[in-house]
């Protein structure tokens, strides 16, 4: 059975406090599982919600300062909410990026440790998926990592052309998984990546198997003897496949 998203991974210095500027960004709770590890969900989430998906920030000790290939986008319902939302974000202690966007409609900025995100003006495809409008992923060839995480995970591909691809959870909840065609996006290992879960019924080695069969292959970013398995997509995005829960 295809796996389910279960959260998105940041790797920080500080976990605490990067994992409090996107609690208060987005009004969301704060816990921990462990030492070093910081979970940031919804008000009343309860796992697995595919409405609700999480937010993990994990200490690493020298985490690399590299072009982004994953962002967030935030949605917004109205132009003075996305002003308001700009305004409250940089007092969290976001600040302004120039990624060469350009003259747009959306804010660029980057989180107190340098995660570029967009805060987008209202769209109304985005108006029901909660703060997280999106996860994108910048690549080389959108419809091949479509077809790829529309058989890892059971989301539905929504949309596909040679530029661009969205999923979205088969419940048709939560925010979008989109891909977006860029110039030769670098093969570095990213801060921000997706965290998946077989269901509790199946098999973590099978299904991992069955990710190998699509096109993934293993990555050590030296994660050393743990209970999850480090992939990595057909171009090089990294993530993890956990235990079954």
């Amino acid at each position: 059975m295809p796996l389910r998203l279960v959260q998105v991974n940041f790797k920080a210095w500080d976990d605490s406090a990067l994992g409090r500027f996107w609690a208060e960004a987005f009004g969301w709770g704060l816990s921990s599982e462990g030492p070093s590890v910081t979970n940031v969900e919804p008000t009343g989430f309860v796992y697995p919600d595919p409405a609700g998906i999480g937010i993990d920030v994990v200490s690493v000790p020298d985490p690399e300062s590299v072009k982004y290939r994953a962002h967030l986008d935030l949605a917004t319902t109205s132009a003075a909410q996305q002003a308001e939302l700009v305004a409250r974000l940089t007092d969290l202690g976001a600040t302004p990026a120039d990624v060469g966007q350009g003259d747009v409609p959306w804010t660029v900025l980057a989180d107190p440790e340098g995660n570029v995100f967009c805060v987008l003006e209202p769209r109304e495809i985005y108006r029901d998926t909660g703060p997280i409008a999106a996860v994108v992923v910048h690549c080389a060839n959108p419809p091949a990592l479509a077809r790829f995480w529309g058989e890892a995970m059971d989301w539905t591909v929504h949309e596909v052309t040679d530029d661009f691809a969205r999923l979205r959870s088969a419940k048709g909840v939560g925010p979008y998984l989109e891909f977006i065609r860029a110039q030769g996006p670098e093969a570095v290992w990213n801060r921000m990546h997706l965290d998946l879960a077989p269901y509790p019924d199946d098999d973590q080695a099978a299904e991992v198997a069955r990710l190998q069969t699509l096109g993934a292959t293993f990555a050590d970013v030296g994660q050393g003897d743990v209970v999850w398995n480090v992939l990595a997509d057909p171009e090089g995005n990294q993530f993890c496949v956990l235990t079954a829960r």
